[in-house]
Order: C-alpha cells, then sequence, then structure tokens
C-alpha cells in the first residue's frame, strides 16, 4: 500500500515525539554538559566554514567548563542559551546557535495532540502565505510589498508571481523586509531578477563541504513582467536577517534600490541544524557569502540603510521618497512613450501594402518592451482600424504582428483569422482559427468553445465558397 507524503510525514512525527517524551531529561550532570560540549565541538570541527574559528570556540567552551561556568544551568533550555551565547562571544556568528527540543506532552495524550499540533502548522504555514504578507497600491502609484520570509521556489513561485504581476504597472515600489529574517537564497536569487534586465552575479555562496562555491545570478525567466527601471526602495530594521539581508545588499551594491530604516542583523552565513543528541541540536554555517563587488559580505556588521530612520518613521519616509521617484519616473517614461506613440503612428499613417508589416512590427516590439502596450492593448488597435477606421489591410498587419509578439496567445490568432476572413484570405484564415483552437486546447483556456464556433464558421464559408 502507498502512503502519502503527508501521511508519511505526519507518522515519522508521532514517532520522533513519543520517543523524545522518554528521551527528554531535564536534569543534566556535568558529564550530561561535557558529552554535550564535545559534540558541538566535533561538528564545529567537522563543518563550520571557518575551522580556525571552530578551534578557538571550542578551546573557550572546554575552558568554561573547567571553570564551572555551566554548573549554574540545570535544564536543557537554560543550557543551550548559555551554550550559544558562549559561542557567539568567540565566533560573532549570529547563525549559529544552540537550542532544546520542546518537551512532548506524556504519552497517553501525545498522538492525539502530535495530529492537532500538526493541523495547526498546516494552518499556520497556509496563513504565512509563503512569507507575502501584504500587498497594496499606495497613493501615487507606489507599490508596497511586505514581505515576511523568503519561501522555497517549490511552495513560494506561484505566490510570488501573483504577488509581482499586482505591483507591475507601478511607478515605484517599496518592499518592506522589516520583519523578514530570511529564507531561501533560490527565492532571493528569483525576486532579484524581477529588478533587473541582463545578466548579472548577484552573490556567490562559498561551502566548506566540497570547498565549492554557488553563483547566483539573474535568471533568465520570470514569472512575470521584470520591472528593471521602477524606482525601489527597501525598509530594513534589525529584525532584517540572512536572506532578506542578502537581498537588500544585492540591491544596494548593484545600486538598484535605496535603503531605509536601521541596520540589519548582520548573519551572512548559511548553513543547516544539526543533532547534538535526542535533546538538543545546533545551528552550524556551512557555508558564506560573497558579493561580486565589495568581495565580503555582511556577517557581523549588517547592511547600512543610505537613509537612517527610527523603525516607527521608516515607513512613512520611504513613502516620501518612493511618490517623489515616482512622479519623476512617470514624467520620464511618459515622454518615452510620447516618442513610441508619434513613431508608431507614423508607421500606420504610411502603411504601403507589402512594405510595412516588418516596420509595423518593429514599432509594435518597442511598445511592448517599454510597458506602453501588452496584448490586449495591441489587440485593441487592430480592432480599432479594422472597425472604426474600416482600414481592413492595417488591421491585419497589427494582429499578425500581436500574434508574433504572443505566440501562445490562442485570442491572438483568432483575431489574425478574423481579419484574413474580411479581407477574403480564407485559407489563410481557416489555418489561423485551428492554431487558435490548438492552442486554447493546450492552455484549457475557457474562451475553447469561442474559438471552436469561429473555426466551424470558416470552415462552412470554405464549404460555400
Amino acid at each position: 500500500m502507498k502512503i502519502s507524503t503527508r501521511l508519511h510525514i505526519l507518522f515519522i512525527t508521532l514517532f520522533f515525539n513519543l520517543s523524545l517524551c522518554y528521551a527528554q531529561d531535564d536534569s543534566i550532570t556535568k558529564e550530561y554538559k561535557k558529552e554535550v560540549i564535545q559534540s558541538i565541538s566535533q561538528l564545529m570541527n567537522d563543518f563550520y566554514v571557518f575551522p580556525e574559528v571552530a578551534k578557538l570556540t571550542e578551546a573557550h567552551l572546554k575552558a568554561q567548563l573547567l571553570d564551572g561556568y555551566f554548573d549554574q544551568f540545570e535544564n536543557n533550555e537554560t543550557f543551550a542559551t548559555a551554550l550559544t551565547n558562549s559561542v557567539q562571544a568567540i565566533n560573532k556568528d549570529k547563525h549559529m546557535r544552540i537550542w532544546s527540543n520542546q518537551p512532548s506532552i506524556n504519552s497517553e495524550k501525545s498522538q492525539e495532540r502530535t495530529v492537532d499540533e500538526y493541523i495547526i502548522g498546516i494552518d499556520r504555514s497556509r496563513g504565512a502565505n509563503s512569507g507575502f504578507n501584504t500587498v497594496k497600491i499606495l497613493d501615487g502609484n507606489v507599490g508596497y510589498l511586505d514581505l515576511r520570509g523568503f519561501a522555497g521556489m517549490e511552495t513560494g513561485k506561484h505566490i510570488a508571481d501573483a504577488y509581482m504581476k499586482l505591483m507591475s504597472r507601478t511607478d515605484a515600489i517599496i518592499i518592506d523586509l522589516s520583519k523578514n529574517g530570511g529564507g531561501s537564497p533560490r527565492m532571493v536569487q528569483y525576486l532579484c531578477s524581477y529588478f533587473f534586465n541582463q545578466k548579472l552575479l548577484l552573490n556567490s555562496l562559498y561551502w566548506r563541504e566540497g570547498n565549492s562555491t554557488e553563483e547566483f545570478w539573474t535568471l533568465d525567466e520570470v514569472g512575470g513582467r521584470r520591472m528593471p527601471d521602477v524606482p525601489l526602495f527597501i525598509i530594513t530594521s534589525e529584525r532584517t536577517f540572512s536572506g532578506a539581508e542578502e537581498f537588500s545588499y544585492n540591491m544596494q551594491t548593484q545600486k538598484r534600490a535605496t535603503l531605509v530604516g536601521k541596520t540589519t542583523g548582520g548573519g551572512a552565513n548559511p548553513g543547516r541544524g544539526m543533532r547534538i543528541n535526542e535533546n538538543l541540536r545546533v545551528f552550524i554555517p556551512t557555508g558564506k557569502a560573497i558579493n561580486p563587488i565589495t568581495k565580503t559580505n555582511w556577517e557581523g556588521v549588517g547592511v547600512i540603510p543610505e537613509i537612517e530612520t527610527t523603525v516607527e518613521g521608516a515607513y512613512d519616509k520611504t513613502l516620501e521618497l518612493a511618490q517623489k521617484a515616482a512622479e519623476s519616473y512617470r514624467a520620464k517614461r511618459n515622454k518615452i512613450y510620447s516618442q513610441l506613440f508619434m513613431d508608431l503612428n507614423n508607421e500606420l499613417d504610411h502603411y504601403t501594402v507589402g512594405k510595412s508589416d516588418d516596420l509595423i512590427l518593429e514599432s509594435l516590439k518597442k511598445c511592448k518592451e517599454a510597458n506602453l502596450f501588452d496584448e490586449g492593448d495591441v489587440n485593441n488597435l487592430g480592432y480599432e482600424y479594422l472597425l472604426t477606421y474600416k482600414k481592413p489591410k492595417i488591421a491585419e498587419s497589427i494582429l499578425k504582428a500581436n500574434t508574433i509578439l504572443y505566440p501562445n496567445s490562442a485570442n491572438a490568432f483568432d483575431s489574425y483569422g478574423e481579419s484574413l476572413m474580411i479581407n477574403g484570405d480564407l485559407e489563410a484564415s481557416l489555418t489561423n482559427y485551428q492554431r487558435a483552437v490548438d492552442i486554447a486546447v493546450s492552455n484549457e483556456d475557457r474562451d475553447l468553445e469561442f474559438f471552436q464556433k469561429n473555426l466551424e464558421s470558416i470552415k462552412q464559408k470554405l464549404k460555400q465558397k
């Protein structure tokens, strides 16, 4: 019998928590503490990205043990906190910490309680929405995104695309990372890629294991409209940490964003949690970030914003700056739009059969790249020439260009097919109506039935010819 992944995880969780209720004991001896420190030291020596610092940290822990410093801590919770403070006192690494597993409830009700906690965990995960907390459009056409974490791509990508789409027509963007503790470097890379239109090395991660370096470049594709020139502002605080700091540092060093708020937490060394014993775990940084511009990172110092404010005043100050930037951006953009409109109208006004199609396509392509026109705009322009201006050949040229600019659009081919039909080219019209239906089937287009009716209609016209 095949067990679903979710049930499999649940069974493992049940077993693990049941075992903890027998394994955990808050009464800890000096020998126990010695074994814990020995285990932490071994893990640091084997995996910590800075081997020399691992040795120094080990010496410090063992010296404190001999001096009796840890005698005062009588349970795993307080012992873990003391160990965290001790290791960070030497390595200054805010990622490295030791924590105690929470004791389970008694075995009589542990399974029932664990199921409840599992369901609560699902609800919490759904409520977290992969870190995408709030998106809204503020006065002045400023997009605002409150991002609380960088989820893995497998769960967060489609949510990221949806939120970025909502801000895709704004004139400035604020990304609030003031409550963001970090997350997946892949999601950091993905969201960064929305704000560049060229290939750039954003960050590298050196890993001690394998002595390898992983490079994170802007991606060739994102699931929405890129915004390479839209003014970008990032709100930071002391709570901005790890992956959120990387996003901020990437944008700052590439001079792509203005940071407003407080200096960030200062954690640049990624890693993973490791088992010390049945009661305690430690997070060991196994890598370090290397920025391609500064050749260093923000570990221990944080990312320093260009404009420092209080935490309470950061939002208002950032909005003020973003609104001014949006106004300037609109003025500059509208000047470009005016020129593009003039160039396109010039091509349309001087249309010559057999000579103007390529020029019109090139002009519309520039309008698309400047975010002046999208598919619907080009389609509407074609029908304006077809139905209002009664210039079917120009309309045909425009609608043909739309199929080239948007080759996966059933509607674009359907509209082009209609213009060909009106211009008397029924064979070409049939080809494009069929193409519209094929794409609609592949895309599960909700207008498939409409496209199929148009296809049957042109088939009937050809039979009657």
